[in-house]
Parts: structure tokens; sequence; C-alpha cells
């Protein structure tokens, strides 16, 4: 099994992807950040953990998020279990409908969870709010850059 992290990320206005990135750069070079729109079963089976990053709409996880674990659930079923994962999940308001989708997912493929949800509230109400660009807070660019770090770290000292 590859020792590398795989962060595959979806974004509409911004967070998700500026956190994604951030996650990136902690994770060190052997990291792969690969557009969900993009990611491949193999991609999966080539990683040795997961950092899934997206913003939540309408109390669910991005539609581009969830095509991707539609294109690759069954093709890798069985064959990541155990694997390490971890999620960032960018919100107006909550953030836990995408948490759980995506909870309920790496259920299904037995992988398990290292580190705690990071959920990113941008407290946006308005249609206005919701679609405009955002700029994530540095403090949450930061959370997101050390949970790449540890994730990263974990995989090369084979802690998980």
């Amino acid at each position: 099994m590859a020792e590398n992290l795989l962060v595959v990320w979806h974004s509409r206005t911004g967070t998700a992807r500026a956190l994604a990135e951030a996650a990136h750069r902690g994770a060190g070079e052997d990291a792969r950040l690969v557009p969900a729109e993009k990611a491949q079963p193999s991609d999966l089976l080539g990683a040795g953990g997961y950092l899934f990053c997206c913003p939540e709409n309408l109390a669910t996880m991005s539609g581009m998020m969830k095509e991707m674990f539609d294109r690759c659930y069954y093709p890798v079923l069985g064959r990541i279990e155990g694997r390490p994962y971890a999620t960032l999940i960018a919100a107006g308001s909550d953030g836990t409908g995408a948490q759980a989708q995506i909870d309920r997912i790496a259920t299904g493929w037995r992988l398990r969870r290292v580190a705690d949800p990071v959920i990113v509230n941008m407290d946006a109400q308005t249609p206005e709010a919701i679609l405009a660009e955002k700029t994530v807070p540095e403090n949450r660019i930061e959370e997101a850059r050390e949970l790449g770090e540890a994730m990263g770290e974990g995989l090369r000292l084979g802690i998980f």
C-alpha cells in the first residue's frame, strides 16, 4: 500500500479549495491534490489515506463530490479497507449533513477515521453571501494545514 495522502476536493466559492490546498501543503511533497471531477478509482487505490474536502450545499455534500463517490465506490469496494481518512467541510451554517454523508460512505468502504471532522462555517446566510467567493480566516487555513501535516506524517511513519 502507498504511504501518500490523497486530497480529493470540490469547491464552489473558494473555501473548500483553500482548505484542500492548505492541507496538501501541510502533507508534504508526496501528497496528491486531485479535484473531485478528475479523481478515479486508481487514485484511491494508489493512496495510503484520504482527506475529503467539499462544501455543504443544501445540507448535503456537493454534487461533484457525490459524483466522485458514485463513480469510485464499487471499483474500490473491498480493496481499501482500514485506510485512514479525515474530512474538511466548508459550510454556510452547519456542515453536519455533508459530514454524515461522507462518514456513511467511508463506513461502507471500511475506512478508519483518524481525525475529528473539521467544519469551517463561513456564516453565509443570504443568496448573495452564499454565492460570493470566500476568504477563509487564517486560523482555519492553519488548521487545515496542520491536519494535512498530521495525516501525511502519520502515513510516512506507518502510524495509520
